[in-house]
């Protein structure tokens, strides 16, 4: 199965007095080749951006299918 190993920066989720104390988040998750275009929509929606995105394969080496 092909998965994407995505990185992403959203806003922190916790109480923010001030504008200025904003703080990002940064994370990195495998998502499914079929729900990416979920995802993204999902981190949109949430404010934040997407970093890098990698093709992930379990192994290296291992054929993605991909020509």
């Amino acid at each position: 199965m092909r998965m994407f190993r995505i990185t992403a920066c959203v806003p922190s989720q916790t109480r923010i007095r001030t504008q200025r104390e904003l703080q990002n988040t940064f994370f990195t998750k495998l998502v499914p080749y079929g729900s990416w275009f979920r995802e993204q929509q999902r981190i949109q929606k949430m404010g934040g951006k997407v970093v890098k995105v990698e093709l992930a394969t379990g192994r290296q080496g291992t054929n993605t299918g991909l020509l």
